[in-house]
């Protein structure tokens, strides 16, 4: 007699993974990368675990995966003209799949994105842009009709 297959699938692991390594990260363990960013002479070092950055980001991917033998494994990429709250805002994205920044962030949070060619979070971006322009749109959409028939009024 066989017996049928059956799926056994962890709705909670792919967040518990996230949250271990993000743990992992903010403790220095494991990690074998550090990413130096310089803004306006102001710079800050970062300490990452390639395989998730890699995972994360087709910049890392590539920057890794090109790594010549001959140099040996690179444990330092310095990253110019990237603001240190961005990146540490990067950072936290790719580790937890969410990050909370200013809404006048958002932008630079979407440059940084397509620099460091991480689709999540320029989906996740545009995604939020959107939602803020459709806001704004209603919004004035509201107002124009609030003012729609006393404008006439008033312009008689």
């Amino acid at each position: 007699m066989e017996s049928n297959p059956v799926l056994l699938e962890s709705k909670s692991s792919p967040l518990n993974l996230l949250h271990e390594m993000q743990q992992l990260r903010l403790l220095g363990h494991l990690c074998d990368v550090t990413v130096s960013v310089e803004y306006q002479g102001v710079r800050a070092e970062f300490p990452a675990h390639k395989a998730v950055l890699a995972a994360t980001s087709k910049f890392f991917k590539e920057v890794f995966l090109n790594e010549k033998a001959a140099d040996g494994p690179r444990s330092n990429v310095f990253l110019n003209e990237v603001q240190v709250a961005d990146f540490a805002s990067f950072l936290e994205f790719v580790y937890t799949a969410r990050v909370e920044v200013e809404e006048d962030r958002v932008q630079r949070m979407l440059e940084i994105a397509e620099k460091l060619k991480c689709l999540d979070l320029s989906e996740t971006c545009f995604q939020l842009k959107r939602q803020m322009l459709e806001s704004v749109l209603l919004e004035l959409q509201s107002f124009s009709e609030s003012q729609g028939p006393e404008g006439e009024s008033a312009a008689e």
